[in-house]
């Protein structure tokens, strides 16, 4: 009796596929399709298109307003939205136009030019909104479909499709920062869809489309989108501290070239000149020391008399790149050793990093 029922529910579920798929080709649409027009429809009241005016000057020095459109999504439905730095960037003015073409000013809660993402908020007193839910990380893979929706062109409300091309690729930020375990992708992503949100066949958030590789200035089937993981983490700051505290030695520097560190009798084969050093800084805090003089080598200004540092842990450092780079893994409040040159000598402290306050450079003297 047992075996009966189990092959008589086998069989309803057998039919339920079968009419499931009836009913998607009496509509026209293969199943695939079928996913692609209802995750459009229930997420694209969540993407929005972001205007953002900013004030520059002509060549005659006359103030004109300079306007750059890009995409967003909602993450939270209280009105919270999750974009590109690059897409509001230093903007004067920013408005938001929802999917029923709804117009609303937009306040920039806090940007992060390090990781390109930048969050806004619109009060629409009381109204809720649609927003994304985030997907998890751990069961993307290659070949996995993904869906794009966005403004391309201002082209808003513009869906594309495409896969998962590769997992954990490293892109550059224009502050020469690197975000890891970005997420390659062939879906068309054009100019104007920076910001915009990459989803996977559930319509869950899996990234936020940010770069495209490009010969021709189009799509190429090459773009970029930050991962999901580092989306959560960077908003979450933005909204609850208006920045994100990132740890930082507190120090500016320039590489110096191996033959010049010979010249000069300097006791390493490569580093970090330090010109700079930041006021309440790691660095301040443990006495690193800053050039405090100029050497003119043949039509170069070489800053002079500060601490050379050529390691950190076990990463040799040879620009304040590799700086960036060994520091983008810790937290605020871990501890590195950082091996310099002072004068002839070589040595090592140990250095508790922080979170560099807003604002408190503190000029070379030389």
């Amino acid at each position: 009796m047992i075996l009966f029922w189990q092959q008589r529910s086998t069989l309803v579920c057998k039919w339920g596929v079968v009419l499931g798929a009836l009913c998607s080709m009496a509509e026209g649409r293969l199943p695939d399709e079928q996913n692609n027009v209802e995750v459009y429809q229930r997420c694209n009241p969540a993407v929005v298109n972001i205007t953002a005016v900013t004030l520059t000057r002509d060549f005659f020095f006359e103030i004109v307003p300079q306007k750059g459109v890009g995409s967003g999504a909602i993450i939270r439905p209280d009105g919270y939205i999750v974009t590109n730095d690059h897409v509001v960037g230093n903007a004067q003015n920013v408005e938001v136009t929802l999917a029923d073409k709804s117009q609303f000013p937009a306040r920039v809660v806090g940007t992060d030019p390090d990781s390109d993402l930048a969050v806004l908020k619109i009060d629409l007193k009381g109204k809720k909104l649609t927003a994304l839910e985030y997907a998890g990380t751990e069961t993307l893979a290659v070949g996995q479909k993904v869906l794009a929706i966005g403004n391309p062109f201002g082209l808003g409300g513009s869906l594309t499709v495409g896969v998962i091309s590769s997992l954990g690729r490293d892109i550059r930020t224009q502050t020469d920062r690197l975000i890891k375990d970005i997420i390659q992708t062939d879906a068309a992503i054009n100019p104007g869809n920076s910001g915009g949100p990459l989803m996977d066949s559930n319509g869950k958030l899996i990234g936020i489309n940010a770069q495209i590789v490009s010969r021709s200035g189009g799509s190429e089937g090459i773009g970029f989108a930050i991962n999901v993981k580092t989306v959560k983490k960077i908003t979450e700051q933005l909204i609850h501290f208006g920045r994100v505290l990132r740890p930082d030695l507190g120090i500016e520097g320039v590489g110096l070239s191996p033959s010049l560190f010979n010249t000069l009798g300097i006791p390493t084969p490569r580093g970090v000149m330090v010109t700079d050093v930041y006021r309440q800084s790691a660095a301040k805090t443990v006495g690193l020391r800053s050039a405090d003089r100029e050497l003119v080598f043949g039509f170069r200004r070489i800053p002079m008399g500060g601490d050379v540092i050529y390691q950190i842990d076990d990463a040799p450092i040879a620009s304040m790149r590799d700086i960036f780079d060994c520091l983008a893994e810790k937290k605020v409040g871990d501890t590195v050793v950082v091996y310099f040159v002072r004068g002839k000598a070589k040595q090592n402290v140990s250095v508790k990093l922080k979170a560099l306050p807003q604002e408190n450079r503190e000029p070379g003297e030389f």
